[in-house]
């Protein structure tokens, strides 16, 4: 039995989260205390011998956190130092209570508190911080940063914004460890946001489940607690048709290899048939290479059309190695009359009208760009949107189908407003043909019936497991070969 989706909350949601827990009768104090304790719980993890540890706490309730933190380690014989930013007098509800309940010195914030210290512990600024970091706060972290200090960050590293996975001007705090609470926030799983947090510990700290039924989040960490129920598992009375027939449309005699790339990443994720529709000058080549796989000659769009008019072929990948330009149009207008996958040379194809694109394109259709090839077909949208998030959601509800948006983070969105990020792809990945194994992936799932969003979210994740699974040195042809292995651990699973 899968747990739950992993929600992801914006930091508007995470405040809800707290309201309804105090409407609930949950009181703040105790969020308050046991999200110390859970930082102190890392922090016992990180050192498990008594060391210097300075606490840097800032005027609101992160503060406060760090306040009990504070207290916790030194009632456990740690030397703590506590360094304030502003006043104390200033301090206000929770944090002021938690602030009464320290006994010891508290100095003002400042870099040379950090000079003798093994562990600090980032308390300044939360995730909703709306501007950069400045003053002392600002050189006490830039001291940080430099120093060889372990680092644990309370909720999100100080100068980090929660919601858009980046600082306001390039700097916040680089944590070894981030403690957050209840459910995970964009800046978690967002890239350069990601790196900055180090390594993510969610705690749960009494905030109600039943939170998220008024919240309705809908981001989600990419993994199987999304999509593994409706992953395709082979049945016992089940046929090789029964898994559907997938087709890749390969470019011209010198570009083949992609459309190969995808349709054996197709088939070893499951599809029963898959087939390259050749040119009929490629055919030789393409045949030379391909055995479980089938090859198809066609000449054309009208050729094309002629090949798909057979309905055991139920889904379509288009653009690895097709050339840019009104052949490719052509062919995309024929492949979009079945369940599709466009990439690469599809969508660059049409940057001169992406909205003669957008008229074509349904929900069964699942776009793949990188983020030159996103620019091209919709100009503006990554600048001009708070986070890759958003903008692949702006760009879905715009084409009316799936859009995954690729990257180390790579963002996949559906116009009801759902979203998945993955973090699991290793840097390895970054290697060439991994995004068309990746196409022939998603492919492979939707020939299986799974619907597109799970279809593009599952391929994604699989195919950063794959990487991972083989390590450094990985090309693409490597990424369907991990899947064997991987497969039998899935379904075992799920």
């Amino acid at each position: 039995m899968l747990e739950p989706p992993h929600e992801i909350i914006t930091v508007a949601e995470m405040y809800a989260a707290d309201r309804f827990a105090a409407e609930q009768g949950v009181p703040t104090l105790s969020l308050m205390e046991y999200a110390g304790r859970a930082v102190t719980d890392e922090v016992l993890r990180l050192k498990p011998k008594p060391c210097p540890v300075a606490v840097l706490c800032g005027p609101g309730n992160n503060g406060g956190d760090g306040f009990v933190v504070a207290r916790l380690l030194k009632a456990r014989g740690w030397p703590v130092t506590v360094a304030l930013l502003g006043e104390r007098a200033h301090l206000k509800g929770d944090a002021a209570v938690n602030a009464g309940r320290w006994d010891g010195e508290i100095v003002p914030l400042a870099p040379d508190v950090l000079n003798d210290a093994e562990v600090v512990v980032d308390a300044l600024y939360g995730a909703g911080l709306s501007r950069p970091l400045e003053g002392v706060a600002r050189a006490t972290v830039i001291a940080l940063n430099a120093s060889a200090a372990d680092v644990v960050a309370v909720d999100v590293p100080s100068g980090l914004h929660g919601d858009l996975g980046r600082s306001l001007d390039g700097l916040c705090v680089a944590a070894d460890v981030t403690v957050t609470f209840f459910r995970l926030k964009p800046a978690h799983v967002l890239m350069p946001g990601r790196i900055a947090c180090g390594h993510v510990v969610l705690e749960q700290i009494g905030i109600p489940d039943a939170a998220l039924e008024k919240i309705a989040p809908k981001i989600f960490v990419n993994g199987k607690r999304l999509w593994g129920r409706a992953y395709p598992k082979p049945e016992p009375l089940a046929h090789k048709y029964a898994r559907g027939h997938a087709v890749v449309v390969s470019g011209p005699a010198h570009a083949t290899g992609a459309a190969r790339l995808a349709a054996r990443g197709a088939l070893r994720i499951g599809a029963g048939l898959v087939s390259v529709a050749s040119p009929r000058e490629a055919v030789e080549i393409n045949a030379a290479h391909l055995t479980a796989i089938m090859v198809k000659p066609f000449e054309g769009s009208a050729g094309l059309a002629d090949l798909l008019r057979d309905k055991r072929l139920n889904v379509v990948a288009i653009g690895p190695g097709c050339g840019v330009g009104e052949a490719t149009k052509d062919l995309v207008a024929v492949a979009l009359n079945k369940q599709c996958v466009l990439d690469a040379d599809a969508l660059t194809s049409f940057q001169g009208d992406p909205a003669y694109l957008f008229r074509k394109l349904h929900p069964g259709t699942v776009l793949t760009p990188h983020e030159g090839e996103f620019e091209r077909l919709f100009p503006s949208l990554l600048t001009k949107s708070s986070n890759r998030i958003e903008a692949a959601r702006a760009a879905a509800a715009e084409a009316g189908c799936v859009v995954l948006l690729k990257g180390p983070d790579t963002v996949v969105a559906v116009p009801d407003g759902r979203v998945s990020v993955a973090t699991n792809a290793p840097p390895w990945l970054a290697t060439a043909g991994s995004g068309d194994v990746l196409t022939g992936f998603i492919l492979g799932l939707l020939a299986q019936h799974m619907e597109p969003f799970l279809a593009a979210s599952a391929a994604v994740w699989m195919h950063g497991l794959a990487a991972m699974h083989f390590g450094p040195g990985l090309i693409a042809e490597d990424l369907p070969e991990q899947l064997p292995a991987l497969l039998r651990r899935l379904y075992e699973e799920i």
